[in-house]
Order: structure tokens, then C-alpha cells, then sequence
């Protein structure tokens, strides 16, 4: 599935980085640079000053290789007073400055005033066959939420047991939807009845009021999942539920509304997590929401 807003070429002026190896240093997430051979030549950022640097992450030199794989490099400053998690997508461009492919980077946990350095290597380009070597890389977009309320990496489990997941969003003809997946990886059986608790918040993390959410999807439009009424559920360990969040980016009068972050709970009281889902609401200012239900 593909996001649901399309990265649009002409309206951005791209920040970009040409990726390149050389020479003899190591980087390693986290640190400073060391200083490499004397005859290398680090690669320099180039295009618009002011789009090299976004929300607190700037592309840097990749500076020189030990191999000849291409790496291009980041720092994100965390301005915050706590810890926060950062989701940064870079485009890769080719030499006509189109994109090849996004590669979504997460830098967890920068405690508050540190600046870590990530290092992005050619590999980690998601489309197979798409080469980074001679390409560019600019900034895309930059997520942060909380540390203590960032979705938990795969194959990990957080202290209260129950994991809160969202998909990339899917999006056809102006009708979006989004599943939340909710999994017991703890050792006793949770129980939940109803629907996802939300709150919807902007792109500074600050509560946005006024949003429609109706329980079930029909209100939205028919068909996107069984809009069945809801019942207890209990997921013994192991065991997952999911619910649906949809939505139309139908746009008509007044300002259109978009809600990069949603903060869920699996019920009243259970812990939170924020998830991007970047809710492009149009003017309909509507949501609907499906009852959890085992698959």
C-alpha cells in the first residue's frame, strides 16, 4: 500500500545531498566523524540553504567511505525536555531530480538537547533494483513523538504487554483508511470492547478539536470493512485485534484539515501510543472507526 499523499516534485525545492564514497572514516550513528585520509574529498550538500535543515534534522556530508557502498548522513537535534523518537524519510533522487524511492529512517530515543548523527547506506532503499550510487537524498518529512509514546519496533514488546500498530495508509479515489492493529505480547489475556480511543493531533503535537468520528466505517462509505457492532474480545498472548479508521479528503468549502499524528489507546485507560497516519481530511472533518475484532 502506498501513502496517501503523493510527494509532489514541483512544490518543494529540494534539499539534496549527492551520495558518494571516498577515503578512509568511520561514522557510526550517535557520534562524531573522524578524520579520514588527506587525499579525499568529503561530498558537500548542495541546493536551497534553508531546505538542507527541517524540523530539527539536517542532511550533513557523507564525508568519506572505508567501501564504496554510497551513505549519505543526517543529524537530528532533539529541542524537546524529553526524550523524543524520529521517523525521518528521505527522498532519493535521480540526476533529473525525480524520486527513485523514500527510505523511512527512525533515530529512537535522542534524549533532550542531544544531536545524533544516523548514516543511511545505500542498502537501505526499500524498491529492489533502485541503485543510490551517484543519487541524491533530501528531506521528505520529519515525525517525532514522544519516546514514551512511540509505536514499538518489531519483535519487541512494551512493559504493559499490548502492542498498538498502524498501517500505511491505502487511498483510492478520495476514500482513505488506515488499520490499527492491537497485539498481546505479554503472558496474560487482555480483554477490550468497543472501538480505538483517538486523539487528534497536529503538526505540533497539539490537540485539534472540532473532527467528527462516527463508530463504524458506513458513515464514510459502505464496504471498507464488516462495519459489525461490537463485542468483547479477549487476545491470550500471542493473539491480535484490528479496527479500521477511514476517511475523505473531499474537499469544498472552507480551510482543508490535516492531522499528521493520532494518539491511540486500545481502550479508557490504556496506555497511549501516537501513530502517523496523516489524516488528510479535506473539509469533511469526519472520521469513522470500526470495532476491534480478531481476524
Amino acid at each position: 500500500m502506498r501513502p496517501a499523499i503523493p510527494f509532489a516534485l514541483s512544490a518543494v525545492v529540494a534539499s539534496t545531498l549527492l551520495l558518494a564514497g571516498c577515503g578512509s572514516q568511520n561514522v557510526a550513528s550517535g557520534s562524531p566523524a573522524t578524520s579520514g585520509s588527506p587525499t579525499c574529498t568529503p561530498s558537500t550538500p548542495v541546493g536551497d540553504a534553508g531546505a538542507l535543515k527541517r524540523d530539527n534534522v539536517t542532511i550533513v556530508s557523507p564525508g568519506c567511505r572505508t567501501s564504496s557502498a554510497s551513505a549519505a548522513e543526517f543529524e537530528v537535534t532533539n529541542a524537546e525536555s524529553e526524550p523524543f523518537t524520529y521517523t525521518v524519510t528521505l527522498n532519493l533522487l535521480n540526476d533529473a531530480g525525480e524520486v527513485m524511492d523514500s527510505i523511512p529512517q527512525t533515530v529512537a530515543s535522542v534524549a533532550p538537547g542531544q544531536t545524533v548523527r544516523h548514516t543511511v547506506n545505500a542498502g537501505d532503499t526499500g524498491r529492489t533494483g533502485t541503485s543510490a550510487v551517484g543519487a541524491r537524498v533530501r528531506i521528505a518529512k520529519v515525525r517525532a513523538v514522544p519516546s514514551a509514546e512511540a509505536p514499538v519496533a518489531a519483535g519487541t514488546c512494551p512493559p504493559s504487554g499490548i502492542r498498538v500498530t498502524a498501517d500505511e495508509v491505502d487511498a483510492a479515489m478520495g476514500l482513505r483508511a488506515v488499520g490499527l492493529h492491537l497485539t498481546n505480547c505479554g503472558t496474560g489475556a487482555y480483554s477490550v470492547n468497543g472501538y480505538p480511543q483517538f486523539q487528534f493531533l497536529d503538526q505540533d503535537r497539539k490537540p485539534v478539536t472540532g473532527i467528527r468520528t462516527s463508530h463504524g466505517t458506513d458513515a464514510i462509505a459502505t464496504g471498507i470493512v464488516p462495519d459489525a457492532p461490537p463485542k468483547p474480545v479477549t487476545l491470550q498472548p500471542g493473539e491480535s485485534a484490528s479496527a479500521t479508521l477511514a476517511w475523505r479528503n473531499t474537499t469544498g468549502a472552507g480551510d482543508p484539515v490535516d492531522i499528521p499524528y493520532v494518539r491511540v489507546s486500545a481502550k479508557p485507560g490504556a496506555p497511549t501510543v501516537i501513530v502517523t497516519p496523516e489524516l488528510d481530511l479535506g473539509t469533511t472533518g469526519a472520521v469513522g472507526v470500526s470495532a476491534w475484532q480478531k481476524p
